[in-house]
This record gives structure tokens, C-alpha cells and sequence, in this order.
């Protein structure tokens, strides 16, 4: 039960940062674009590196010591595709109009430009957001649960990558609902209801695949599957975004610097 409430409450608060974005967009009059470029890209770099470094090598030794070396890297090959394809057919079932990845606007500040830029349609772009951001999140809160679940100090670690990830996210609802409601106790709902398929995919993470935790192989093909998902969110959605927000430079020199605190973290712990 320690280790479910741990796992719960890491991504509880993954999903809780969609809200601060939220709140962070309703209370500030301006963004640094540089500083948040760098935290996507830190971000980014958490999660490619505990991806390749961690969970893959940690997932293909516990699938070889049962299935023997070569099957054993061909299945742990063959889970880490099977997430990237998971995550790659949830985000292409998106329309690209209305992915919240597409809303570039960081603030509400200018308002009427915001106003005449997008009109009658800014609600449903809002709660558009919220729904896509919501079905992003259900299998983020999976991978990280399931995570913490194997290792607390390793799910600590996504749980931090994956909130800093949520901001933006809930800046992209928060702002469009704002715009069309102007209700600020409106827009941030929205941006906490998106961000609680996090814990609602950790809840049924546990509840449909509880009987499968203590086995090895089940377990391998997981963290496996999860490494997929996370290098496939960090590629497609973390950088670009960075790059889009911000400037190239800090974006890279953010994920480098995530790649470094957890290569450190790793040796340390």
C-alpha cells in the first residue's frame, strides 16, 4: 500500500501541474521565453536519458534472464516500439487544429489581439485542449505510476519531467478559455480538469494491471513499453515546442543540462 501511495501521489502531482500552468498563464503579464524553452528542454533531457540509460537496459536484462539474451532484446526492442506506437496513434488521432501544441499564445496579455485572432471559435479551442491534453495524460499517468511503482527514486524523476511538460499544457487551455469566458475561476478549472486524467490513468494502471506487477516479464515489457512513450514525448512534443516558444540555443542547452542531472542523480542514488 506505501509503495501505491507513492506511485499515486508522484502522479497526482504530474497532472497537477497542468493547474499551475493554468494559474501562472491567469496571474502573469508576461513569459520568458528563453526560461521556458530551457524547462522543456530540461525536461526533455530527463526523459530521454532515464529512457535510454534506466528503464531500456533495466527492461531488456529482466527480459533476458528469462527468455535468454537474444529474445530477450528482441522483446524489449519490440515493447519499446509497440509504446512508441501507442502514444504516436493517441497523438495523430488529434487533428493538428486542434492540438493544444498548435496555441501559441503564452499569456493574457493582449487581449484584444487574442480576441481578434481567434473569435467565436476561442471556447471551443479551450475545451478542445482540455480533451486532447486529458487523453495525452491518461497513458503519461500509466508510464509514470508504473514507474514509481518499480523504482520511487526513477518515478520521482519522470513525475518532475512530465509536470514540467503539463505547464505549457495548461497554459494552452487556460488562455482560450479565458479569452471566450472571461472568467479566470473558469479557465483554471479547465486546466486542473485536464490535468486529473494523470492520476485517473495511474488509478486504472493499478487496478487493471495490479495482478501483473510482481511478474518479471510483464514488468519488463512495461518499463520497455514506457521508455517508448517517454523518448516519443520528449521528440514529438517537448523540443518542438521549446524550439517554438523559445530559442534553439537554451532549448538544447536545457536538455543537456537534464541529461547531466540525471546521469548524476543516477550515480549518486
Amino acid at each position: 500500500m506505501d509503495s501505491f501511495v507513492i506511485a499515486f501521489s508522484l502522479t497526482l502531482f504530474a497532472g497537477l501541474a497542468t493547474a499551475i500552468g493554468g494559474a501562472v498563464a491567469l496571474l502573469s503579464k508576461k513569459f520568458s521565453p528563453r526560461f521556458l524553452a530551457a524547462s522543456l528542454g530540461f525536461s526533455a533531457g530527463v526523459m530521454i536519458f532515464i529512457s535510454l540509460a534506466e528503464l531500456y537496459p533495466e527492461a531488456k536484462s529482466s527480459l533476458s534472464l528469462i527468455f535468454g539474451e537474444g529474445r530477450g532484446e528482441l522483446y524489449t526492442l519490440i515493447a519499446f516500439f509497440a509504446g512508441v506506437a501507442i502514444i504516436a496513434l493517441i497523438d495523430n488521432l488529434v487533428p493538428s487544429y486542434e492540438n493544444p501544441h498548435e496555441v501559441n499564445i503564452l499569456s493574457i496579455a493582449g487581449e484584444a489581439a487574442g480576441e481578434e485572432r481567434y473569435g467565436k471559435h476561442l471556447k471551443r479551442l479551450g475545451v478542445m485542449s482540455a480533451l486532447v491534453i486529458a487523453i495525452h495524460n491518461f497513458p503519461e499517468g500509466i508510464a509514470t505510476f508504473v514507474s514509481a511503482m518499480t523504482d520511487p527514486n526513477v518515478g520521482i524523476s519522470i513525475a518532475v519531467a512530465v509536470g514540467i511538460h503539463n505547464i505549457p499544457e495548461g497554459i494552452a487551455v487556460a488562455v482560450p478559455i479565458y479569452y471566450a469566458s472571461k472568467s479566470k475561476n473558469r479557465a483554471f478549472f479547465y486546466s486542473l480538469l485536464s490535468g486529473l486524467a494523470e492520476p485517473a490513468g495511474a488509478v486504472a494502471g493499478y487496478f487493471i494491471l495490479s495482478s501483473l506487477f510482481s511478474t518479471v516479464s510483464f514488468m519488463g515489457l512495461i518499463l520497455a513499453a514506457v521508455a517508448g512513450i517517454m523518448v516519443y514525448i520528449s521528440l514529438d512534443e517537448l523540443l518542438p515546442t521549446a524550439e517554438k516558444y523559445g530559442e534553439h540555443h537554451p532549448a538544447i542547452l536545457g536538455v543537456i543540462g537534464g541529461m547531466a542531472v540525471m546521469g548524476l542523480s543516477l550515480l549518486l542514488f
